[in-house]
């Protein structure tokens, strides 16, 4: 079956295409949504990852997995808790290097899977929670899980895992990045911590970290510092946006070793060469919560807000709504292909992004 044709029916299935786009090309070209890809209306797409060995996108949505094959648009698979998945509700995905596709899940522990071969971790395993949002690796084959209760580190020659969690700045890890230099950088829900080799270093707010209130936005009552049951993602305070600089939930390392991190009302932050540099709306970020951030192999920033999608390529801002294609405001995952083909999640489904052709 076409991806173009796919139908997601109940969350499981996916649903047909719709094509969408600017109607006017700029003069520099710049990507558009080129289609978008319903999976249903009270459908969550938390997370995407491309395995480029097998040119495979997979899409981590609150019913399941998908993959999708980027070189023939077939849908490949789904994947659902009756073919091994933990949980259908992922929140994260990552690959290794031995191309096994690792799924973190709401409550449910952690999936891994390979060739038809599934393998779930939970608490008893090792595991250090049930909730899992994110992954990276080092060299070495040593992988890292990012959880509610810190983060796991895993050697994938012995599968042996060991947790760290008071080293942590604060315990409520979503941000993961590994940087050229093999440091670990874990963002989380009090701030940005580092591990380089055995030191840890730590940054806040204080040490400039997340922008300004310049709106003078209420503080967000979900520190990190409660019960799970305060931490529902909601970035809203009596129906208004909210603030919280520390809470980071993003996190990458760009090919400078340039660190970045998506904050909950505060934009997104840049650390280089031991400076942090803030963006936010005023500079032209299409929001100032900044859920998911990817960097092409042209070198460009995207970043996902709670306004849409913003592309930065270092001075120009260009920023993408429902206006343009987009199937929700919420952009809660990017995946960017080696021919900067830009995967962009929402509530609802995918859309896709391309640079147009020049016209004949």
């Amino acid at each position: 079956m076409n991806v173009r044709s796919i139908l997601l029916v109940a969350g499981v299935m996916l649903a047909a295409l719709s094509a969408c786009g600017k109607s006017a090309q700029p003069a520099t070209p710049v990507p558009r949504v080129d289609a978008s890809f319903n999976v249903g209306e009270n459908t969550y797409v938390r997370s995407l990852a491309i395995d480029p060995a097998t040119a495979s996108l997979w899409v981590g949505t609150s019913v399941g997995v998908l993959e999708i094959d980027l070189k023939t648009e077939l849908m490949l698979n789904t994947f659902t808790r009756e073919d091994g998945l933990a949980n259908e509700y992922v929140f994260g995905i990552g690959v290794d290097s031995e191309g096994y596709k690792w799924f973190g899940t709401n409550a449910g522990g952690a999936s891994r899977y390979k060739d038809g071969d599934w393998r779930v971790f939970f608490p008893m395993h090792g595991l250090a929670d049930y909730w899992i949002y994110t992954f990276a690796e080092q060299r070495d084959k040593i992988y890292w899980i990012g959880t509610w209760a810190g983060a796991n580190r895993v050697d994938l020659e012995t599968m042996e895992m060991t947790t760290v969690k008071d080293e942590l700045i604060n315990e409520w890890v979503y941000g993961l990045a590994v940087d050229s230099q093999n440091r670990v950088w874990f963002g989380t829900e009090g701030g940005i911590s580092m591990l380089d080799g055995e030191a840890w270093t730590h940054w806040t707010h204080e040490d400039g970290l997340g922008g300004e209130n310049a709106q003078e936005l209420p503080a967000s009552a979900n520190t990190g510092l409660g019960t799970r049951n305060r931490h529902d993602l909601s970035i809203m305070v009596g129906g208004d946006a909210s603030y919280n600089p520390n809470y980071v939930f993003s996190t990458i390392a760009d090919t400078d070793d340039a660190i970045w991190a998506g904050t909950w009302g505060a934009g997104v932050s840049r650390l280089e060469k031991g400076e942090w540099t803030s963006f936010t709306t005023a500079d032209g970020l299409a929001g100032n919560v900044v859920y998911s951030i990817a960097q092409g192999a042209d070198g460009v920033y995207w970043f996902g807000t709670n306004n849409g999608l913003s592309r930065f390529d270092g001075k120009v801002w260009t920023n993408y709504g429902v206006q343009d294609g987009l199937l929700g405001s919420d952009v809660y995952a990017i995946a960017v292909t080696t021919d900067n083909q830009v995967w962009v999640g929402t509530r609802g489904g995918v859309t896709r992004l391309s640079v147009p052709a020049p016209e004949a």
